[in-house]
């Protein structure tokens, strides 16, 4: 009996096992297996479709109506996207990299060899690279292989582009801040409104002089006094044109009654009263220890203000007034503007020449108004900027060595005064009728940065400052205005003072 029972065990467990082979063959359909999905959905909606039918309508309705599946039932998974940017990036890794970089991980559990010496070293390093082709110390464990692509022009990803071939800079540059508004007002009472006549001047030390009819007065930007130099003794008198001398201590003064006087600032006294011209002085310019003056006759005068016998050259160019009068930074050329509307160019003073009188390099007329706006271009000498009156109203740029007029722009507006200012290179021109403003523009394209408007009259003339970060102009309406619009940067300021305290100290040197 306990035999049978045990037969009996022993058949039915068979019997489960060959159940269980059965079930897991799949070289035979599965007869006790739950309906697939599609077919699920197929049935249910040829159901659907049947039972929709209306009595009244025929029932014979083919079954083929029902939506056969039209793709094979899990083979619609979505394809990888092509897309650049779509998707991760995987590197491309090398074997002999991930070799070494697992040999590495497994050295960092070894002790330190205290004993190892720097040529030892050294003579690993020089083996890793006869052997392997890299520093062993300098192995990744991903290696990007060649250089990766920049997104095409145009593309926007909201994951944004995680590798650039270009480097990516770290902040936008932003574009200075210009101040519509001046920094400063100055009242300038009994100012002469005369286009042609050349009334203010900054100084290297940081004093502006102004001429107010028949006086001088000098402001001390630094410390904000006023002192009055000079005035002169007949009423009828006035001043007409002021300069500098590139040290700041002497001034030139430009008179009415035909002479050019020479002042000791600091003392506060008269040098010398220089007589030569037939007419008053409307401009002067200092190149070394020689001033140019120019006058109503049209005649320009050289003076050699170191000897008692002054006057050593005559230069005649001009039928009409020269209201305008400007040498070059390296002192080799003296541009000179007229009513008659021409600029001539004029050489150097040559000493001990037994000649006194001189011929014009360059004598341009394209310019159909009086020409007083000059400037020379501080980083190109052989650059200069001519401004026309109110019948040309143009800006040109000449290359004093080819003779060519390289730009011109017409800018609406009579333009009484030109200067460039070097912390931007940027040329800033006066202008009166009809804007009577002041306009920056970028050198050499001649765009415009920014109007300064304030003045109510016509702007007569402006003056950089010796650190070239302030312009003031001086206008009809009997103000003088400074604009702080070229302040430089504190940190290239820095560097830019560096540089220059390292180029004087070699140059030091070498004299040495």
């Amino acid at each position: 009996m306990f035999r049978s029972c045990e037969n009996l065990d022993k058949m039915a467990q068979f019997g489960f096992e060959n159940d269980i082979h059965s079930i897991l063959k799949l070289d035979m359909p599965i007869t006790n297996a739950p309906m697939a999905r599609w077919q699920r959905k197929a049935s249910s909606s040829n159901t659907s479709a049947l039972s929709g039918l209306s009595p009244g309508k025929s029932a014979n309705v083919s079954l083929s109506s029902s939506k056969t599946p039209s793709k094979t039932p899990g083979k619609n998974k979505k394809q990888t996207p092509s897309k650049m940017g779509g998707d991760r990036f995987i590197p491309t890794r090398n074997s002999k990299q991930m070799d070494v970089a697992s040999f590495l991980l497994t050295k960092e559990n070894e002790p330190v060899d205290t004993n190892n010496t720097a040529g030892t070293s050294e003579s690993q390093k020089a083996w890793s690279m006869s052997l392997n082709g890299y520093n062993i110390e300098d192995a990744k464990i991903l290696h990007l292989g060649g250089k990766p692509l920049n997104a095409p022009e145009g593309y926007q990803n909201n994951l944004k582009v995680l590798y650039s071939q270009g480097a990516t800079p770290a902040s936008v540059k932003k574009s200075r801040y210009i101040s519509s508004t001046p920094d400063r007002i100055l009242d300038a009472p009994e100012l002469r409104n005369d286009f042609y006549l050349n009334l203010l001047d900054w100084s290297s030390r940081n004093i502006l002089a102004v001429a107010l009819h028949n006086s001088v007065y000098l402001w001390d930007a630094t410390q904000g006094d006023i002192t009055l130099l000079m005035k002169m003794e007949r009423e009828e008198d006035y001043i007409c044109s002021l300069s500098w001398t590139k040290e700041g201590s002497y001034l030139a003064i430009g008179t009415s009654d035909c002479k050019v006087q020479l002042w000791d600032v600091e003392n506060q006294k008269r040098l010398r009263s220089m007589a030569s011209h037939t007419a008053r002085v409307g401009s002067l310019s200092w190149n070394d220890h020689v001033l140019s003056s120019g006058s109503r006759s049209g005649h320009i005068h050289h003076h050699d203000v170191r000897v008692a016998d002054h006057h050593i050259f005559t230069l005649n160019g001009h039928s009409q007034e020269v209201c305008g009068l400007k040498w070059s930074p390296d002192g080799r050329y003296l541009a000179s503007g007229g009513n008659d509307n021409l600029v001539c160019v004029w050489p150097r003073v040559q000493e001990g020449s037994a000649s006194n009188e001189s011929q014009s390099v360059r004598c341009w007329s394209e310019h159909q108004g009086a020409v007083k706006a000059l400037a020379w271009c501080p980083w190109q000498p052989n650059i200069l900027a001519s401004g026309g009156g109110t019948s040309d109203r143009h800006i040109r740029i000449w290359n004093v060595n080819s003779g060519s007029c390289i730009s011109s722009l017409d800018t609406q507006s009579q333009i009484s005064s030109l200067v460039f200012a070097p912390n931007y290179k940027e040329l800033v021109s006066a202008h009166g009728y009809a804007h009577n403003n002041v306009v920056i523009w970028k050198y050499p394209s001649l765009t415009r940065v920014a109007d300064l408007n304030g003045h109510e009259d016509r702007v007569l003339s402006l003056t950089l400052s010796p650190d070239c970060s302030t312009v003031a102009t001086v206008a009809g309406d009997e103000t003088i205005r400074l604009w702080k619009s070229f302040e430089v940067d504190p940190v290239k300021k820095k560097a830019k003072e560096r540089m220059v305290k390292s180029t004087s100290s070699v140059i030091h040197q070498s004299i040495r």
